[in-house]
Order: C-alpha cells, then sequence, then structure tokens
C-alpha cells in the first residue's frame, strides 16, 4: 500500500487524541474519547496516551500476527495497553480512556478491515460506488440528549450541563451489553466491532476518517464519499481536513451546522492498494 495521512488537533496548541500510522501492509486510525472538563477518569495518562499506545500496539499486531484475525489484533492490542497502566489506574471506572478503531491489513489477495465506534473506513472500488463502512455503534438512549446539546448555544452553561449528562449517559451505558461498544480496558468489546475482507483485485484504495475529518460528507455536505475520495487522491488528506476547517471557522456558533463542539480532532488516511 501507498499510504497518505494527515490530522490536525481540535486546536492550536492542543494535543489531539486522535492517532495515525500505517505501514506498507497495515493501517490504523483511532479517535479517542474525549471528556467533558471536570469528569474524572480513574486514570493518570489520559485519552491522548492511551490511543498512542492502543494504536501501535495494534499496528504491530497487525503486521506479525498474520495467524490472528483482525477482530483478535485488536483484542491483544487492548490487553497489553492495559497492561501498562499499572496498578495506580482504576481500569474499571467508566471514563476510563477509550477510543474508537478503524483498521485495515493486506492479508493474502484480500483486504482485512475493522471498525469499532463513529470512525469510517471508506472502499474506494473499481467498480461501483463507495462503501462505507463504520458508525456502527449509535447509542439510541441519548439520540435525544445529544439534540438538546446541539440546541444550546456553544461555551453556555446550558450546553455545558447537557454535554455532562449526554458523557454519563453513554459512559454508564457502554461496554455492559446495553450501550456502544468502545476499545477501551476490555479485550470483548474487539468482538463487537465490524469486520470483513474485500478482494484486492476489486479495491482501487482504501480511506479512514475520524469523525472530525467526515464532517466534509456527514454534517457539512462538501461532497459525496466519491467526491471526498477523489478529493483524497488528487490534493490528500491534508487537503480534506482543510476544507472542513474552512466550514468550522464560516460557523462558528454552530447554527448553521449543529455539531457538538465547533472544531473536532480530525485525522484522514488514504491509501492506494
Amino acid at each position: 500500500m501507498h499510504v497518505q495521512l494527515a490530522g490536525e488537533p481540535q486546536r492550536p496548541g492542543r494535543e489531539s487524541e486522535d492517532f495515525a500510522a500505517a505501514s506498507p501492509e497495515a493501517l490504523v486510525l483511532l479517535d479517542g474519547s474525549s471528556s467533558p472538563v471536570g469528569l474524572e477518569s480513574g486514570c493518570r495518562h489520559g485519552t491522548a496516551w492511551y490511543v498512542r499506545r492502543l494504536g501501535v500496539h495494534l499496528l504491530a499486531r497487525l503486521t506479525d500476527r498474520s495467524d490472528r484475525s483482525i477482530a483478535e489484533c485488536l483484542s491483544d492490542a487492548i490487553a497489553e495497553t492495559a497492561a501498562l497502566h499499572g496498578g495506580r489506574c482504576d481500569l474499571a471506572h467508566p471514563n476510563t480512556p477509550a477510543a474508537m478503531v478503524a483498521a485495515a491489513r493486506l492479508h493474502g489477495s484480500s483486504l482485512e478491515y475493522l471498525v469499532l465506534g463513529d470512525s469510517l473506513l471508506v472502499l474506494h472500488l473499481k467498480d461501483g460506488p463507495p462503501r462505507v463502512i463504520g458508525d456502527n455503534q449509535r447509542f439510541p438512549g441519548g439520540e435525544e440528549l445529544r439534540r438538546q446539546v446541539w440546541a444550546t448555544v456553544p461555551g453556555s452553561a446550558e450546553r455545558e450541563a447537557l454535554h455532562m449528562r449526554y458523557a454519563l449517559a453513554v459512559r454508564a451505558a457502554r461496554n455492559t451489553g446495553h450501550g456502544p461498544w468502545i476499545a477501551a480496558a476490555s479485550p470483548k468489546a474487539a468482538g463487537h466491532a465490524e469486520t470483513g475482507f474485500v478482494l484486492l483485485s476489486e479495491l482501487h484504495a482504501v480511506a479512514a476518517v475520524t469523525d472530525g475529518a467526515s464532517r466534509y460528507t456527514d454534517r457539512f455536505e462538501l461532497g459525496s464519499w466519491s467526491d471526498a475520495l477523489r478529493l483524497l487522491a488528487e490534493s490528500g488528506p491534508a487537503e480534506l481536513i482543510a476544507q472542513v476547517r474552512a466550514v468550522e471557522r464560516s460557523d462558528v456558533r454552530c447554527e448553521r451546522w449543529p455539531r457538538g463542539k465547533p472544531h473536532d480532532d480530525a485525522s484522514a488516511l488514504y491509501a492506494l492498494i
């Protein structure tokens, strides 16, 4: 694979909670689950620390353990990362660091893929429209709360209070069997990822985007996924993120395009097969 990647934090000077990495055989993209200010996590390391270590372990497993399925590789990486926390971190805390995951690797004559959460993999097929995989851990019980958050004024006390209510509701339900699954401290979450294979002979390229970058299509409707893939192929991931940022700056109060926050960490990869 020939891989291009780009990432940009939510704002200058802030550490990104995304992580992207690739080898000629595999790619990984993680989007850390951000916490509202003041919400304890039980962990002394933080989300950015977690996503980097989980991403590195996952990429290593994908490249050196072809005998393990891609979901098993994620399970192994979650367990290995959990062991790094040490006894001072409470991994049973509902707000322990966690991440959405998108990954793919060459596997014989196929591309094997995995997505857990609201990041996306987009298969750039040689024939037919793009195939979008992901956003597979929705939380219906929190949708009304999320709409209420979006309806309030960014930066207001009302929005902060509603956002905290939403965050607490999601964290109480995730990885319990009663809500979304996410890569945190429990390896069994990997078993709930969306996985599959696509023949390399049918594939031109594959893209991976966090939800901060998928705003190009999903939130701002700057173009279709075919348009997004064309932009990635011709101008690269950095240009896709730049166009998202331009729209965000034109609507900093989130009035034209309601959303949880004006800007988000944004990362994207594009791999020619």
